[in-house]
């Protein structure tokens, strides 16, 4: 069909006005925020409770260590900064790291950068924070370095901030697990809690139970285990990193390899309990208390008959693992037991605190769910623990990856899923703390010129930095998407067919009347990603069940060119299958008949891999099926203003309700702005 353009909008004097009013309300937000020149070039993430910058830079070749106070915990500067080309020697820049019992936090310290660099700190694990801001804030300038002029006290708002991975479901080597590990150590996480047993495999090698690395105990990767070796090495290189190792076996759910192991046909068979006993004790011999202090047991997602289990299995087994001087973890929801009083219960989903009990914060957190940019927002507008900062039962938080369906590489875990956008966004919630809670941005940005989104936006610039300079040739697909604004209109009722046209493809108007109901332009949407109602029911912009959206704005180009686009109407989760599938068939870009026209053209979706694949495919492999991993789409944009209209329909059964369009640069795995064209979503 073709869609023509006749705009009935008039310029006013209220528009101007409009726009001076917000220029000036954002110039005042702006102010309060601390952002001279050398924090515009020296951004630390996350951010530090107190930081003053002053107007210099320090240029040096070298560095001289000349007090360590924790070189006999081995603590090594050189080691923690790591900077290409940068060496030791007497004559340079010089370092010093001061033991201080002064600070009350563990973890806090304080740098200061002038004609010197000092470290102060009580612990060791202060001065290793001390060092990672120091490594994010050296610049290479040729053969020299610079360093800018800075004064910072710092301290973490939460006790524990963790990122988990499920390697049950798909294994991960060593190498990548290690990979991720040092940026945690770099946003300054101090947790990282692994699950290492699952339905398609139990991960960690046992000597005593030798069966549960047979062939026939893994539905997936097959053979694919960590030795204890394997383990030992991943605990070392966490604890060189200040960083506690979690492990979890996930029991009496979730243990279908457990069982095959066996031959176990339930989880209440009496030989199951002594041979858990015998596999945590296990576990727990690989390193003692003080070195791996938790030890999580899972007890969630109990709900198939094999997996019941009495009661008194599960608190036998939670007081075997505290004898032994180790903090238990459970999930909640999970197996309540009414005697056990002690344990730490990891929240997830919408599940509340058990009260009297401890708990880590995972509820809205995992990132297999999360969207490159609306999730994003929430990561960096949710309070962790709906609190401040941490206290004797609210012990902080931790960011979960639950890649649930098959992968083809290990690396798709990281290409499918914003695995490192997420850690760098919620590093500033955990550490920094929120004074509040903001659900009404989990889904969406703030409406422009509040101080919410100024705040968000100055967030986003030093990621955007901090992806230019350390994630290269990594997966990061993230880009600014503060300058993309938004008009939408709807949702019209298609009553079922969603093929249906309203009058927003013929002709732009202030409004419509169709069926006897008005419909108005909402101009305030703005990002990368726009969730018209998000899927777990989070503030949207609409509470509709269905209906057409229409969508629209306008791109400058200062040329003509084929520009290349992130395009999507659909956010796969990486979990549960093709949850809103199926998967589209060839021609469509979703099941839900959404289309792009731009300059009065339709772009044409993608020729799918794999079209029309139905909800339970959780062994296929995604490919192709979310805007960030496939190749972008390419547009034709004119020399001049360009037209971009989305016809976005909801029904049947497909579960999110959202689009994204997005002009990106693109180089392998590096993905980066388009700094010539503007948005505007004005008539």
């Amino acid at each position: 069909m073709e869609t023509i353009f006749n705009n009935t909008f008039t310029k006013s004097v209220y528009k101007g006005l409009t726009v001076l009013v917000v220029a000036l309300f954002s110039l005042s937000v702006n102010a309060q925020i601390e952002f001279n020149k050398l924090a515009k070039k020296y951004p630390i993430i996350p951010t530090p409770q107190e930081v003053e910058y002053g107007n210099n830079e320090r240029a040096f070749k070298s560095i001289s260590i000349i007090r360590n106070d924790f070189e006999n915990l081995d603590l090594s500067p050189q080691k923690v900064v790591d900077y290409d080309g940068i060496w030791v020697e007497s004559k340079g820049m010089r370092i010093q790291l001061i033991k201080d019992d002064q600070q009350p936090n563990e973890e806090g310290y304080s740098l200061k950068i002038d004609k010197n660099i000092t470290i102060t700190a009580p612990t060791v694990k202060g001065a290793y924070n001390g060092l990672q801001t120091l490594r994010q804030l050296i610049r290479s300038k040729g053969r020299r370095f610079t360093l800018p002029q800075v004064d910072i006290k710092d301290w973490p708002a939460f006790k524990i901030r963790g990122f988990m991975h499920d390697t049950g479901r798909n294994f991960q080597s060593i190498e990548q697990l290690k990979e991720q590990i040092d940026i945690l150590a770099q946003y300054k996480y101090n947790v990282f809690h692994w699950h290492l047993t699952d339905d398609p495999g139990w991960r960690l090698e046992s000597k005593l139970y030798p069966e549960l690395k047979a062939d026939k105990s893994f539905s997936r990767h097959v053979g694919k285990y960590y030795t204890q070796e394997d383990f030992k090495e991943i605990l070392a290189y966490c604890k060189e990193r200040q960083i506690t190792l979690i492990p979890e076996f996930d029991i009496p759910g979730h243990t279908n390899a457990f069982r095959k192991a066996f031959g176990i046909k339930t989880m209440k068979e009496e030989r199951v309990l002594p041979i858990l006993i015998d596999l945590f004790d296990e576990l727990m011999g690989l390193a003692d208390a003080e070195e791996m202090p938790y030890i999580h047991i899972g007890t969630d997602e109990v709900r198939n008959a094999p997996e019941y289990v009495e009661d008194e299995m599960i608190l036998t087994l939670m007081n075997h693992i505290k004898s032994k001087g180790r903090e238990l973890i459970v999930w909640k929801e999970g197996i309540v037991i009414e005697e056990d009083s002690t344990s730490i219960n990891q929240l997830w989903a919408q599940h509340n605190v058990r009260e009297g009990h401890r708990f880590i914060d995972s509820r809205a957190n995992y990132i297999n769910h999360l969207d490159p940019f609306a999730g994003m927002a929430r990561l960096f507008f949710q309070q962790p623990c709906r609190q401040p900062a941490g206290d004797s039962l609210a012990l902080g938080g931790i960011l979960c990856a639950w890649p649930d369906n098959n992968v083809a590489e290990e690396r798709d875990i990281l290409k499918q899923n914003p695995i490192y956008p997420s850690i760098v966004f919620y590093s500033d919630a955990i550490w920094k703390g929120r004074e509040k809670n903001y659900p009404e941005y989990w889904a969406k940005l703030p409406p422009k010129g509040t101080e919410e989104f100024n705040r968000f936006k100055h967030f986003e610039d030093k990621v955007v930095v901090h992806r230019d300079l350390f994630f290269k040739g990594k997966e990061f697909p993230y880009v600014r998407q503060t300058d993309a604004s938004w008009k939408v209109v709807g949702p019209f009722d298609h009553k079922g067919d969603l093929t249906t046209s309203f009058p927003v493809e013929k002709e732009l108007a202030p409004s419509y009347l169709v069926d006897g109901n008005e419909y108005s332009w909402d101009d305030s949407p703005v990002g990368g990603t726009i969730h018209l109602k998000h899927f777990f029911g989070f503030p949207a912009i609409t509470n509709a069940k269905d209906g057409t959206y229409y969508a629209y704005t306008k791109i400058y180009s200062p040329e003509t060119r084929e520009q290349a686009f992130w395009v999507g109407f659909y956010g796969w989760s990486r979990s549960g299958g093709r949850r809103g599938g199926p998967a589209p068939s060839l021609g469509q870009w979703h099941i839900t008949e959404p289309k792009i026209w731009v300059n009065n053209k339709e772009i044409l979706p993608p020729v799918w891999k794999q079209p029309a694949l139905a909800v339970a495919t959780d062994e296929i492999p995604f490919v192709d099926e979310d805007y960030f991993y496939r190749e972008p789409t390419m547009i034709k944009l004119n020399k001049g203003w360009n037209t971009i209209l989305l016809k976005v329909p909801h029904g049947g059964g497909s579960w999110k309700w959202m689009y994204t369009v997005m002009p990106i640069v693109i180089d392998g795995n590096d993905v980066r702005e388009v700094t010539d064209l503007k948005f505007d979503a004005s008539f």
